[in-house]
């Protein structure tokens, strides 16, 4: 499946795959940036994706960044619509320093890694009682 995407500076390359197997392609920092510990900031990542119809990209950590850098998204994962990608929807790493000292990020410097997942859209039928057992909540099944 083609894919339309714009980088910003051309001189970054465009996102890969790095291998046959890979699910994700590395994203790549369009600039250096500082986090400080305990900050949450935006990297920006040099695209603007036309996501697909019927899909939607993540955007995860690189399992490699949290160990060497410090840094995790804090939220998990981002999200980007596909009906994110206007002229300045730059597609932005969201990322938390959780160590004790600045961390650097420096422009061209592969800091996560984006997914497209298939995803379908639902309506809603309000009931008044589910039908299912009670599992007993979080960790109920360990």
């Amino acid at each position: 499946m083609l894919v339309d995407i714009k980088r910003l500076d051309k001189s970054l390359p465009l996102p890969v795959y790095e291998t046959e197997g890979s699910v994700g392609f590395d994203i790549y920092a369009r600039e250096d940036v500082v986090v400080a510990p305990g900050e949450i900031v935006l990297i920006p990542s040099n695209l603007i994706v036309a996501v697909p119809q019927g899909y939607m990209l993540a955007i995860a950590s690189r399992s490699s960044t949290p160990f060497k850098k410090g840094l995790t998204p804090p939220h998990g994962f981002g999200v980007v619509d596909l009906d994110y990608c206007g002229p300045e929807d730059e597609v932005k790493v969201m990322v938390y320093n959780f160590t004790n000292e600045d961390k650097t990020v420096a422009r061209g410097e592969k800091i996560a890694q984006g997914v497209f997942v298939r995803v379908d859209r639902f309506e809603w039928n309000e009931v008044d009682e589910v039908s299912s057992k009670n599992r007993g909540g979080f960790g109920s099944t360990g």
